[in-house]
């Protein structure tokens, strides 16, 4: 698994307490949680993450296509 890296992050506590929530409905942590819904986010932007390239020095694969927009 890839290392993780702590972020402080300030939020409003009403954001707070409906994302602890909706973590909670979705029995998810709440930093799970977040970090499903910034991965969500950024595949929709079309700007997810490129998977690491593997240990055989290949290049790693281009970005995913952008869904069509509704």
């Amino acid at each position: 698994m890839a290392e993780r890296k702590p972020f402080l992050l300030r939020l409003d506590p009403a954001v707070l307490l409906a994302l602890q929530r909706w973590a909670d409905d979705d029995l998810r942590s709440l930093n799970g949680h977040i970090e499903f819904l910034l991965r969500r986010a950024l595949a929709d932007a079309g700007r997810s993450p490129r998977p690491a390239a593997p240990e055989t020095g290949d290049a790693p694969a281009p970005p995913a296509k952008k869904p069509p927009r509704k």
